[in-house]
């Protein structure tokens, strides 16, 4: 059974920092990429980053960018999302999402049938 388990989320102040985690089981082995989305109350899912398989190619949405790294630990099967410079605006509950296979990933959330529950991420002062 395909399981994905994120933990990591709670509240920060502004500028401050959190690190996600998504923990993966019964997937193939090395053999599938992830994707971190996010939902904010009223507003579309919205695709923050991705990593391949292999944890070599990674893609992040322009919002991000400089301020939120990707990265995976195979051997653990748990891949992070380390959030820097958090903004009130980066509030929402994060998805971890994955798909089988050794293709590029991508932030197009019908990409990925395999989605754990979220955790939320509140940044306010």
């Amino acid at each position: 059974q395909l399981q994905l388990v994120e933990s990591g989320g709670g509240l920060v102040q502004p500028g401050g920092s959190l690190r996600l985690s998504c923990a993966a089981s019964g997937f193939p082995r090395n053999y599938y990429a992830v994707g971190w989305f996010r939902q904010a109350p009223g507003k579309e899912r919205e695709g923050v980053s991705c990593i391949n398989s292999g944890g070599g190619i990674t893609n992040y949405a322009d919002s991000v960018k400089g301020r939120f790294t990707i990265s995976r630990d195979n051997a653990k099967n748990t891949v992070y999302l380390q959030m820097n410079s958090l903004k009130p605006e980066d509030t929402a509950v994060y998805y971890c999402a994955a798909k089988i296979g050794y293709g590029l990933p991508g932030l197009n959330s019908n990409e990925y049938p395999a989605w754990g529950q979220g955790t939320q991420v509140t940044v306010s002062s």
